[in-house]
């Protein structure tokens, strides 16, 4: 752990844009992850534990619903205005449904890590209670 002052998020909006953002909920400034979607064990800035998180499938499903609701208005509008070959349909969305799920599925993971992380869960425990205690 570095001597470094901690810059704690401005609520929980602020901690789920830095996990958003691939970077460390605690500080802002350390990589969240160490691979794609494995998380890194501390925070390489400000050593914070992130071990603790418990995302298991939760950012899959989020994903799988945020794509839906992208992609299945725009493939209705494309199919029934504009009648595409169907070698064209059968490319086009699923490719482009594994791209947008690819996309966001760090992006979201991310979040949840920090919403957990925020809010004490699964182990974060110490971290809330050492930024309550700061903030008194």
């Amino acid at each position: 752990m570095t001597d470094m002052p901690r810059r704690w998020p401005h609520g929980i909006l602020g901690a789920i844009g830095r996990g958003l953002r691939g970077k460390c909920p605690a500080c802002g400034e350390g990589r969240l992850f160490r691979a794609y979607l494995k998380v890194a064990d501390n925070c390489p800035a400000c050593g914070e534990e992130l071990h603790h998180h418990r995302a298991d499938d939760f950012p899959a499903y989020l994903v799988i619903i945020i794509t839906g609701h992208i992609l299945v208005p725009i493939v209705l509008a494309v199919e029934t205005e504009i009648v595409p070959p169907i070698w064209l349909s059968v490319t086009l969305w699923p490719t482009l449904a594994f791209a947008t799920a690819l996309a966001l599925l760090q992006p979201v993971k991310g979040a949840v890590v920090a919403v957990q992380w925020f809010g004490g869960l699964h182990g974060f425990e110490a971290a809330r209670n050492a930024r309550q205690a700061a903030a008194r």
